[in-house]
C-alpha cells in the first residue's frame, strides 16, 4: 500500500480535536423545591416544570395516601 504524501502534524491533529473536549454541566435550581436540575427538564424530585406538575412522583403519591 502507498504511504500518504503528507501526514498531519501533531499540533494540527490536536487543534482538530479541541472541540471534542467535555463541557461542564450547567445546573439550575428548581423554583419549587430548590434542588439542582438540568435546564429545560422537569424536576425529578417534585415533578414540576414551568410552574405546573407534569410528573407524578411515586414517593409523593405514597405520602399522600398515608
Amino acid at each position: 500500500m502507498s504511504v500518504p504524501a503528507k501526514r498531519r502534524s501533531r499540533s494540527e491533529v490536536r487543534r482538530g480535536r479541541s472541540h471534542q473536549a467535555l463541557k461542564k454541566v450547567k445546573l439550575n435550581k428548581c423554583p419549587k423545591c430548590g434542588k439542582a436540575l438540568l435546564p429545560h427538564h422537569a424536576c425529578p424530585f417534585c415533578g414540576f416544570y414551568n410552574g405546573r406538575e407534569v410528573i407524578k412522583i411515586k414517593s409523593k403519591i405514597k405520602k399522600e395516601k398515608k
